[in-house]
């Protein structure tokens, strides 16, 4: 999930860069959603691991 909001916030640098502000705009988004995204599973899954760790022990 990471890769694709990189690859969106390079294609939102490159059409700003070239001007197109709607499509900058709109690409910097949905790279911004996709980094939450990936940061709310990331942090769901640190949780069930240190649950499970301590389940262990």
């Amino acid at each position: 999930m990471l890769k694709w909001a990189l690859i969106f916030l390079v294609i939102s640098l490159i059409s700003g860069f070239l001007g197109f502000s709607g499509i900058s705009a709109a690409t910097a988004g949905i790279a911004k959603l996709l980094f939450y995204i990936a940061l709310v599973i990331f942090l769901i899954f640190l949780v069930l691991a240190l649950m499970a760790g301590s389940a262990i022990l």
